[in-house]
């Protein structure tokens, strides 16, 4: 396979856990928490500019990975999903409850698609659709978080 080939198929699936069988969204989504671990140590706006940055990276791979593939929105390509977690991680501790406490909200909305997710995930096409809707549900999950924290008084 050649190089570059190899490469983007690697990123699209966060090496290799999109290939996995039964919900490779959740397999992808679990590779972000590695990344927030990594980036844990950041205030959350500079958390917040690398979570931008590697949603514009995303959206190269993905669109380079739906081209390899000859398809949208390929279930392998779950970079998205990586994209999505560290969007919901923006200002959250890196703690067990509150990796818990994101990962199952963002999977919830990613995989249902509540308004507004669903009219992004239906209405904007290509890559940018494909990792548009992640970080819409990543985001969401983000608010739920703060509000989450703002209601009880702290973080849990």
């Amino acid at each position: 396979m050649r190089p570059r080939r190899l490469l983007v198929l690697s990123l699209s699936s966060a090496f290799g856990l999109g290939y996995l069988p039964l919900a490779p969204g959740t397999w992808g989504t679990l590779a972000a928490i590695p990344l927030w671990w990594a980036l844990s140590s950041l205030a959350w706006l500079p958390f917040a500019a690398v979570a931008a940055i590697f949603t514009g990276a995303a959206i190269g791979v993905a669109h380079l990975a739906e081209g390899i593939y000859g398809e949208h929105d390929v279930q392998r390509i779950v970079i998205d999903e990586v994209a999505g977690l560290l969007v919901a991680a923006i200002g959250v501790p890196f703690r067990w409850p509150e990796i818990l406490a994101a990962f199952v909200l963002f999977r919830v909305l990613d995989m249902t698609k509540p308004p507004p997710i669903r009219a992004i995930d239906r209405g904007v096409g290509g890559a940018l659709g494909v990792v548009l809707d992640d970080v819409a549900a990543g985001a969401v999950a983000c608010a739920l978080m703060h509000l989450g924290r703002a209601l009880y008084g702290g973080w849990w």
